[in-house]
């Protein structure tokens, strides 16, 4: 006998099997690209993109170790950030934060460690070649002069202060040496407009949590956003 016709756009037995067999995997897939979501949403500051303290210094030590003397410790402070609050609002504030998020990520580029240590305070550990550390340190805070327009078309005028340590002028990878490093030098330079790298007696300040003891927010350092 003649085997029956298979009609068109029926399934038979091998194609049936496979497309019952993908059902399953393909809610698996689902399922794995929303919990990918859920653990990167833990990781990074939902309002600037930036790595949290945690993510931020897994990274970072591990820069440090791969790279060495060629990597520097940046820190970033946002000048004048309660006056924007205060005579712009919250929402300004919060697109300064934003903004700057977008920029230290321009210009680290994607193999650094960029984070959001709590408020307007961030972190970049990344690989700089010495003999153009201060002008791509220039740089950087030439981005972060830079005015910052609302969506309602005003427009804020920002600063920051940077200060910046490296393995081989401090002499040392520890992570939380060089951060009380460059915070001490950022403090050195407080609204100068420039960014200061630290030397090695700046090494020396003390510190709570790897950042300079009594500056504001140090008790606050663990519990960045």
């Amino acid at each position: 006998m003649n085997a029956p016709a298979r009609l068109p756009g029926r399934f038979g037995p091998p194609a049936l099997l496979i497309a019952t067999a993908a059902v399953p995997l393909a809610g698996w897939a689902v399922h794995a690209a929303a919990l990918h979501k859920r653990l990167a949403a833990t990781r990074r500051d939902p309002l600037t993109g930036l790595l949290r303290r945690d993510a931020y210094t897994t990274r970072a030590r591990r820069l440090l170790t791969r790279h060495g003397g060629t990597t520097t410790v940046i820190m970033i402070d946002a000048d004048h950030f309660k006056q924007t609050n205060d005579r712009m609002g919250h929402a300004a504030g919060d697109a300064v934060l934003a903004a700057f998020g977008v920029r230290l990520t321009t210009w680290a580029g994607p193999r650094a460690a960029v984070g959001r240590l709590g408020g307007d305070e961030f972190a970049v550990v990344l690989h700089l070649d010495t003999a153009h550390r201060q002008l791509r340190l220039e740089q950087l805070v030439q981005a972060l002069h830079n005015p910052v327009t609302l969506d309602d078309g005003r427009t804020v005028h920002v600063a920051a202060s940077v200060g910046a340590a490296s393995p081989d002028v401090i002499g040392t990878r520890d992570l939380g040496r060089l951060q009380r490093a460059a915070d001490a030098a950022l403090y050195a330079g407080k609204h100068t407009g420039r960014a200061v790298l630290a030397t090695a007696a700046q090494a020396a300040a003390p510190s709570v949590n790897g950042r300079r003891a009594g500056r504001p927010g140090t008790e606050m350092w663990g519990r960045a956003a």
